[in-house]
């Protein structure tokens, strides 16, 4: 038995930069893990062929870089091996129609190829990138802060104060639109609005639902502002980093080793049982990066003692499922709307709002789309180390998918069990792709399919295959998560907190709710 001041569990980045944090402040921390594999759904690995590095999630890491984490630690991360790959050319979509649309970091280049489309979207998107650091400051106050009174009054005050009532009230406005309705209302041309919406597919905002359009909004300005930002080598440096942090300061980061069972005394968590049948005690806190679902009747077999919590937990609420494919090519794709595509690190296959509204419908209802969301990551166009010389790794995340599957939008394929028909749906994705790049397979030398169950199997928290653990509908975000009254990742139990793409501010890989708890509990 050893004794801790923190015990976290589970090793995603979220976790790790709270250990980090806390274990720089003096704690004595310990990161348990029940995979082999440290960094939750920021991991990179071998999974076609030696020497291809791919991203078995999260590929982005813009959000880290921007993060006040690493603003803190910049120099120690680096110190420890963090190395990123800046992106000019950041993302685009291709359309049945042979043409394109895509944002680069020079504001020229986007508005030359906006102007292609429409002279009065060149002007809207001109006046949005002027308009978007004062906007941008009081929407990444907003996301950057806990969800206490305190901090949402001093976030509304600063808006009153430096964009008056009206502005203020244009901010709300914009957080509780549709992203169809934001689009509309201020881009005329259906490519440019399909291009912006497919960042919403990225979480689970359709184009139809409430809350989704800041996500369109921030990700197009930001990249086109700031560009964006890969890991070098793969998305792992990030994860690899934090651990060098967290052993340099004296904690300690175990894989394979699953807590079975966190242990409560007088209303209080005291420690973890492992597994193997060892115990370890927490003297100031136990913080369990997991999804909701797995908290309460697992790690806690009596629950909480609030029945309320208890019953929030069980009924959280996740996101569509996803597969994931990898592929080891011979070369990039030959995009038949144009060569420059080639240079970019997402191109989106999705043809246009209504199209993405049926999928995420079709996906829902229980029912494989015939048309997915079609996510393609080509990280060696912008960073080659990640395969030999001259070949490519692509990474091609497949929205929005059903957990279990009841038919099959297209007819073609019986319902079963994922792991009876995720080669013949991945065919499919392979169709979609050829028919935007002629000739893909070709170039194919190895592959790796992840089905939605594929990805709960590899990581819990992705509970069927929801890489973004837990939807961020309005219902269940900001305030409501994970749920009311919990959202400083608190819960019913003293000492024991939840962190992760659960709890508030949701997904991505800006480690936000690792940091800010770590803040509250080991100060700033």
């Amino acid at each position: 038995m050893s004794e801790f001041d923190a015990i976290f569990v589970g090793a995603g980045h979220n976790s790790l930069a709270c250990a980090a944090h806390l274990s720089l402040k003096g704690w004595k921390t310990a990161v348990f893990e029940r995979s082999a594999t440290i960094g939750g759904a920021v991991r990179t690995a071998e999974y076609t062929l030696p020497g291809f590095r791919h991203d078995f999630g999260a590929m982005n890491l813009s959000l880290f870089a921007g993060s006040a984490f690493h603003r803190k630690y910049a120099n120690e991360l680096k110190s420890h091996g963090l190395e990123f790959a800046q992106v000019a050319d950041c993302f685009a979509s291709a359309f049945p129609d042979g043409k394109w649309f895509g944002v680069s970091n020079d504001l020229e280049k986007t508005a030359a190829r906006l102007a292609a489309f429409s002279a009065a979207d060149v002007a809207t998107w001109r006046r949005l990138v002027g308009a978007f650091p004062g906007e941008a400051e009081h929407l990444f106050r907003l996301l950057g802060s806990p969800m206490s009174p305190r901090a949402l009054a001093g976030t509304a005050w600063n808006l009153w104060r430096k964009k008056g009532i009206g502005g203020a009230l244009e901010t709300g406005r914009l957080l509780l639109s549709s992203p169809r309705a934001w689009l509309e209302d201020n881009f005329e041309t259906p490519h440019v609005q399909t291009t912006l919406a497919a960042w919403g597919m990225h979480l689970d905002f359709a184009p139809d639902i409430a809350g989704g359009a800041v996500f369109p909004y921030l990700e197009s300005m930001a990249n086109q502002s700031f560009g964006m930002v890969l890991g070098k080598g793969g998305a792992d440096t990030i994860i690899r980093a934090l651990v060098g942090m967290v052993k340099a300061a004296g904690g300690k980061v175990m894989a394979g080793a699953e807590v079975a069972e966190i242990t409560v005394a007088g209303g209080r968590a005291t420690g973890v049982r492992l597994a193997s049948g060892d115990f370890h005690v927490a003297s100031k806190a136990v913080i369990a990066g997991v999804a909701p679902k797995a908290l309460t009747g697992k790690l806690l077999p009596e629950g909480s003692g609030d029945a309320g919590f208890d019953a929030a937990m069980k009924k959280f609420r996740h996101a569509p499922g996803t597969m994931m494919i990898h592929l080891a090519l011979d070369d990039l794709p030959d995009w038949s709307a144009g060569a420059e595509l080639r240079h970019f690190a997402y191109v989106h296959l999705a043809p246009s709002l209504d199209a993405m509204s049926r999928t995420y419908q079709q996906a829902m209802a229980g029912t494989l789309p015939d048309q997915p969301v079609l996510v393609v990551g080509q990280p060696t166009a912008v960073d080659p180390s990640r395969a030999p010389e001259g070949k490519h790794v692509l990474w091609v995340q497949v929205r929005m998918l059903p957990a279990e599957i009841l038919g099959d939008a297209a007819g073609k394929i019986a319902p079963g069990s994922w792991d009876a028909v995720k080669d013949a749906y991945a065919e499919r994705v392979l169709d979609i792709i050829e028919s935007y790049a002629p000739c893909l397979r070709q170039k194919i030398l190895g592959r790796a399919i992840f089905s939605p169950l594929d990805l709960e199997r590899e990581n819990p928290n992705l509970v069927g295959g929801d890489q973004i653990c837990g939807s961020h509908h309005l219902a269940q975000n900001f305030l409501f998560r994970p749920a009311r009254g919990f959202a400083r990742w608190n819960t019913p139990v003293g000492n024991l907190y939840l962190t992760g793409a659960a709890t508030w501010p949701g997904a991505g890989t800006g480690a936000g709710s690792g940091f800010m708890l770590a803040q509250q509990l080991g100060g700033n």
